[in-house]
């Protein structure tokens, strides 16, 4: 991995990085990717039915029963673990050369590997609440829950905590994601096609030095200091051996 000094060098003399990811993060963690050949949205689906259609949020209030099935089928991996990306994230944050970690994912996986400034722009399977009361649930609720997960307190819904088609990211944690970018000098985007607003638009807004890891070409490697195309799980691991080395 020849391009290891120069990603080393460029963490090391920046005065704060970000890390933005998505879905490529954690398909080593078993968890399928959205756009590729084989992922989510390319899959077989039954009825006729897109994914994109059954994760959107008038499905939601038309066929709950439906979209809780294909939720709990096709979003939620309880059995997933942190790989070697998530693992290496929390380390540059514990030896201070990140300064946070915004993710498009929902599987909670950088906060179980070990991060702590962790920005999860659509939110987290582990967070649920109830629809008509704002009673608040975890991950068990939805997993061990049969049908329309209903509340213990007033009977209402129980959705997740994430966002739809349909609906709006979650101001508070765009705006913090925003504060981040902006803060930053270094950006690291990896496990992201850049491709879905308003997402890439906090890419897109980014001044500074842009390192992007991806397996396939993004609409933004014309304008990247560094562009590696080897898997990130693979990656990160030997930049923080090479950060080791001159710590």
């Amino acid at each position: 991995m020849q391009y290891i000094e120069k990603l080393r060098d460029l963490v090391a003399n920046a005065e704060s990085t970000v890390f933005f990811g998505g879905a490529g993060v954690s398909t080593a963690s078993g968890i399928p990717d959205f756009r590729s050949s084989d992922g989510l949205y390319n899959s077989d689906n039954d009825e006729g039915e897109s994914p994109e259609y059954k994760l959107h949020r008038r499905y939601l209030n038309a066929h709950p029963e439906k979209f809780f099935d294909f939720y709990r089928r096709c979003m939620i991996y309880p059995d997933a673990c942190p790989n070697e990306a998530h693992k290496s994230l929390a380390a540059l944050e514990r030896l201070g050369f990140l300064s946070a970690v915004i993710t498009q994912n929902i599987d909670g996986l950088h906060r179980d590997a070990g991060s702590d400034n962790v920005i999860e722009l659509h939110g987290s399977v582990h967070r649920n609440y109830c629809v008509s009361c704002g009673k608040r649930y975890n991950f068990v609720k939805m997993i061990y829950s049969e049908g329309v997960p209903r509340c213990d307190a007033c009977g209402g819904i129980v959705r997740p905590d994430v966002t739809l088609y349909g609906e709006a990211l979650d101001s508070y944690y765009f705006d913090c994601a925003v504060e981040a970018i902006n803060d930053a000098d270094l950006l690291i985007v990896g496990g992201t096609s850049l491709r879905v607003s308003p997402t890439a638009d906090l890419v897109a807004a980014f001044e500074g030095t842009l390192v992007i890891i991806n397996r396939d070409p993004t609409p933004f490697d014309y304008c990247a200091e560094l562009v590696i195309r080897d898997p990130i799980e693979a990656v990160l691991p030997e930049l923080i051996d090479k950060l080791a080395d001159i710590l």
